[in-house]
């Protein structure tokens, strides 16, 4: 459910991919936007496979082979925003924003267990971010589990503010750009 407030202050600008960096590991990490190929699509297929379950959240991703290609033939076309952390070859993460109701983005973060506590996530959901603020996205939320103290941690770091922590999970909100002016009338009315 998309959350009913979001702030009126606009973010700071966030990085936009492709971004090169050296993680705490000293691994050399390339973060750039989904380019559409098959090629990057079965990489991703290949790192969810291998997705350690123990970090699914919410039912996402799926577990099983059929349903992980399904989820992501969904996520990564349409309007959808997706940045990918490479390491060589090897997909290091993945980051999505999905349109939800009322032209909002729900942001999604995974970064495979090889991968994590290096500083990945944090530039990839900002390069995620600075992609969606080039695009003209306005606003992204997200919800974390209550329990899960270092990502809501992450998020508000990043400038996301809590909009509702009525029930076991918390939803965060964060405005990217400023709101379209809309008159009332449509380009096609005159």
């Amino acid at each position: 459910m998309t959350p009913s407030r979001f702030p009126d202050a606009v973010a700071d600008e966030f990085p936009r991919p492709p971004l090169e960096f050296e993680d705490r590991e000293g691994r050399h990490v390339e973060i750039r936007v989904y380019d559409g190929s098959k090629a990057e699509h079965d990489a991703l297929a290949e790192m969810y496979d291998d997705f350690d379950s123990a970090d699914r959240a919410q039912g996402i991703p799926p577990s099983r082979s059929e349903e992980i290609r399904r989820w992501l033939d969904q996520i990564l076309e349409g309007d959808c925003y997706n940045v990918i952390a490479w390491h060589g070859d090897d997909v290091a993460g993945h980051a999505t924003l999905v349109p939800a109701d009322g032209g909002h983005y729900e942001l999604a973060i995974f970064v495979h267990q090889t991968y994590q506590e290096a500083g990945i996530g944090t530039r990839l959901i900002r390069c995620l971010l600075g992609h969606g603020q080039s695009a003209g996205v306005e606003t992204v939320w997200l919800t974390v589990e209550r329990w899960n103290r270092a990502a809501v941690g992450l998020y508000e770091k990043i400038g996301f503010e809590t909009a509702d922590a009525e029930s076991f999970e918390i939803e965060m909100v964060l405005r990217l750009n400023e709101p379209q002016e809309t008159d009332g009338s449509s380009p096609d009315s005159d």
